[in-house]
């Protein structure tokens, strides 16, 4: 990961800087196509698994459908972050990445469709609303978030470990209504972070540390996972017409 990141000196002007504005807007713009095929793909996968009837039952009936794009979308993660090489070349980085996709889209519509559709709807407009808000602030601010992945990656360890001893040690329903709302809450908050630290991470610049511009199928993963997780946080919060 040490090696995706590069040093970003102040911009300086000159050819040279806007060869290089060029080449980081360029990056900029090819991740949010990736990314918003992504989405589109998986809010289409996600609508369709939570209003058609027979495939809520389907899932219902049929876990394996569950595990298998869990088991996918872990193996095909890995594959992705631990291997640069493949994640650089044409076309097997697309190919991967829409695998991943396709699996992470089932995996999601299988949570949503424990849901009432309507929760489902609130929870996409809610997402997409914090997430537009999100990347503007991201873009805008002088803040430098990208220096502050080790404090995020803390905090996000404390919320998995503190959503693990909710889900075994919790005595009653009204107990795991508060523990639940309260995980959802602080892991809401991290994943929130994480999307402006990662689309600082993208832009470059005046930040601290960047992606590589041949990173784009990794920009494009880390922001859609962020999204998609700061999904399902927020449907566990307006999820009250749960099934």
């Amino acid at each position: 990961m040490a090696s995706d990141l590069e040093s970003q000196s102040p911009w300086k002007g000159g050819v040279g800087d806007f060869s290089e504005r060029s080449i980081r807007f360029a990056f900029i713009r090819k991740v949010y196509v990736i990314l918003g095929l992504q989405l589109l793909i998986t809010t289409s996968i996600v609508l369709t698994l939570s209003y058609v009837n027979a495939a809520r039952e389907y899932l219902g009936e049929h876990m394996w459908v569950f595990w298998t794009s869990f088991g996918i979308s872990i193996v095909l993660i890995i594959v992705l972050v631990c291997i640069p090489n493949l994640r650089r070349t044409v076309p097997a980085n697309y190919i991967c990445l829409f695998a991943f996709t396709l699996a992470e889209s089932f995996l999601v519509g299988s949570i949503a469709s424990l849901y009432a559709p309507d929760a489902v709807c609130m929870a996409i407009g809610i997402c997409a609303a914090v997430c537009l808000a999100l990347t503007l602030f991201a873009f805008n601010t002088k803040f430098d978030f990208t220096l502050w992945g080790g404090f995020l990656y803390v905090f996000l360890v404390i919320v998995v470990i503190f959503g693990l001893f909710s889900a075994v040690f919790y005595t009653s329903y009204s107990e795991f209504r508060i523990l639940n709302l309260v995980y959802a809450s602080l892991g809401a908050l991290v994943f929130s972070l994480y999307l402006v630290f990662d689309t600082q991470l993208m832009l470059g610049g005046k930040h601290k540390y960047s992606l590589n511009p041949e990173e784009y199928v990794f920009a494009a993963l880390n922001l859609y996972l962020d999204i998609i997780n700061l999904f399902i946080l927020i449907l566990l919060l307006v999820g009250g017409g749960r099934r």
